[in-house]
């Protein structure tokens, strides 16, 4: 088996000939570009562009075939540049009777495969060439469709008090999904402000591997978490082996954000902007008595857990905590791409590159921040709201 570092959500902020796709997205954010990115400045491997929904990013990765920089493998999913493995997906939105709305993620094999179920889901958003569209749904239907087409469906950010699974609709999936059709889902996306530790409180989600994606923006943010895949190749049917663990192939380790560096960790009101952790009593600031409360991930699952802290099953692999690089004290913009430029990819500089060699290159100070990370000795304080945590180096 050979082992492959995978992001599964990134997204496109414009086509080709600049028109809007994920708004708002950086601009910078083509598919030409993000897989550059992924080859040339992050290591990533196995590549999941989650917009490919939209007809204009179907022309900008049939251009890419026709130039012969993208070629179709066999088993599924496209190779660029001999380099980078792109997997086609697409986000969709779907809204429960009482208001509730929920992001989900359908992977198909190719081109062919993802433009059928483009025009079948045209029938139902309005503007199918811009992604995340609310398809005017239940998140049952939609799973019903994505299985028609054999796709590989995974609930998104899972937890995020915005637009998840169970951030938004529901405290248990059985309320929306009959445990016959369980099957139909091939993982669960944990989200930035959670981790396995907190997720497998919700005994229902024990059958799942758990994946742990950027939900990237721009094109710093690629790989911000990502998978260690075990698998023979990195096509689009050995991923789908790998998410069900069959045939040997695995999620052989998961590398997530701190969850307390996520946007939504713990709770926030959007009036003072106070974060704080525990119950909200009637949804009201304890501070300023504003009743605009953004429940964290943590509250959240509190709310929702029905096994204790510490269990999981026996399949589930080792989570661990990986911060950006970007978000690192000591490693601004000048002195990552002097690092970069020197020593490799990011991932090389997280996994690979001798502490010595960091701090030749970038100094005593870029070299104490990475060992932190890797020893696990940073300090983080908590997001909420919408704002990340930040890290801090003693």
């Amino acid at each position: 088996m050979n082992r492959y570092y995978a992001d599964f959500h990134v997204h496109v902020g414009i086509s080709e000939f600049g028109r809007w796709v994920k708004i708002p997205t950086s601009r910078r954010l083509t598919v030409r570009t993000i897989l550059d990115t992924a080859l040339q400045r992050k290591g990533i491997q196995i590549v999941g562009i989650v917009d490919a929904l939209s007809p204009w990013v179907q022309e900008d990765i049939q251009a890419l075939v026709d130039e012969g920089s993208l070629l179709l493998q066999t088993g599924g999913g496209y190779l660029y540049h001999n380099g980078v493995a792109l997997i086609l997906g697409a986000e969709v939105e779907t809204c429960e009777e009482g208001g509730g709305m929920c992001h989900s993620l359908a992977f198909l094999p190719d081109l062919k495969s993802m433009r059928e179920l483009s025009r079948e889901m045209a029938q139902h958003i309005r503007n199918i060439g811009l992604s995340s569209q609310n398809a005017h749904m239940p998140f049952r239907r939609l799973v019903g469709i994505a299985h028609s087409h054999d796709a590989l469906f995974i609930p998104a950010h899972a937890f995020t008090p915005h637009k998840s699974l169970f951030g938004a609709c529901t405290d248990r999936l059985s309320t929306l999904l009959p445990e016959s059709e369980y099957s139909h889902l091939a993982a669960i996306e944990l989200g930035l402000s959670a981790d396995s530790e907190m997720a497998d409180q919700v005994r229902e989600l024990w059958d799942f591997e758990f994946l742990t994606n950027s939900d990237a923006h721009s094109p710093e943010k690629i790989g911000r978490e990502y998978n260690l895949m075990e698998m023979e190749a990195p096509v689009y049917e050995e991923c789908a082996a790998a998410f069900r663990r069959q045939l040997g192939r695995c999620i052989a380790q998961n590398y997530g954000m701190d969850p307390r560096l996520g946007k939504y960790h713990h709770n926030c009101c959007d009036k003072c902007g106070r974060i704080f952790s525990g119950a909200a009593e009637n949804g009201i600031c304890p501070d300023c008595g504003g009743m605009k409360v953004v429940k964290g991930v943590s509250e959240r699952l509190k709310e929702i857990a029905d096994s204790p802290a510490g269990t999981h099953p026996q399949h589930r692999p080792a989570y661990h905590y990986q911060v950006p690089l970007q978000m690192l004290p000591g490693l601004g913009t000048k002195t990552l791409n002097k690092l970069v430029d020197e020593l490799g990819t990011e991932m090389n500089l997280i996994h690979q590159v001798p502490l010595s060699e960091i701090q030749r290159v970038a100094g005593r100070r870029a070299a104490a921040a990475v060992a932190a990370v890797r020893e696990g000795t940073a300090r983080v304080q908590s997001g909420g709201g919408g704002a990340y945590g930040r890290i801090v180096i003693d």
